[in-house]
């Protein structure tokens, strides 16, 4: 069998030959090699023929990583999202002595979840990086727009719109990753709680 196709899964009870199995990006060569000697029935002088399907094999055309695949995979970062998100109005409320009601940290939080709502109906509709632009700039624009209600000047919601839109790049770019996007988000936690610990280092939590 050769294809184009650059991500193949083998299935069945024959795997190809590893001798001459080729696979790259360009797409795959594979032979399967079937002998009389490794199935269930002979090369000849049958009385019936037997039931073939379960001795069946060949290849799955795999979709690493589709338009949904790619809007599950942003949804299992939400709670990273929010919590980061709810991390920083915490450190700006206690940094500036400004008083954050919890109702509007539901709203804020309520802001965040709109983003997956968005990023799954505009991507029916539509590629997914149009789509996660869409409802990324969407919320990052919301949210810093009502921060500067609640803050009441232009450094802290300048600050929250820059951190929000640095956490769904990293985000878009651990999506697209297949082999590595797990390193890449453990070097990118890793990262971020530094960031965090530098910052609160200061911070009198007894008389805060």
């Amino acid at each position: 069998m050769t294809s184009n196709w650059a991500d193949p899964s083998f299935i069945g009870n024959y795997l190809p030959n590893d001798e001459t199995k080729q696979i790259s990006k360009d797409g795959f060569k594979a032979d399967w090699k079937v002998l009389h000697i490794n199935r269930a029935f002979s090369q000849q002088h049958l009385k019936s023929i037997p039931n073939l399907s379960q001795f069946a094999f060949g290849t799955k055309f795999m979709v690493m990583v589709d338009e949904y695949q790619k809007s599950e995979r942003s949804a299992k970062y939400g709670f990273l999202v929010i919590g980061l998100t709810f991390l920083v109005f915490f450190l700006i409320q206690t940094l500036s002595k400004i008083n954050i009601h919890p109702f509007q940290y539901l709203m804020i939080g309520l802001a965040l979840t709109m983003f997956y709502t968005l990023l799954v109906s505009i991507s029916e509709h539509s590629n997914f990086l149009k789509a996660y632009l869409i409802a990324g700039i969407s919320v990052i624009v919301l949210i810093t727009l009502y921060s500067k209600s609640i803050l009441k000047t232009f450094k802290f919601p300048l600050f929250i719109g820059a951190s929000l839109s640095a956490l769904y790049a990293f985000i878009y770019v651990i999506i697209q990753l297949e082999n590595y996007a797990l390193l890449v988000g453990s070097i990118g936690l890793f990262l971020i709680l530094a960031i965090v610990m530098f910052v609160s280092r200061k911070i009198d939590w007894n008389n805060g």
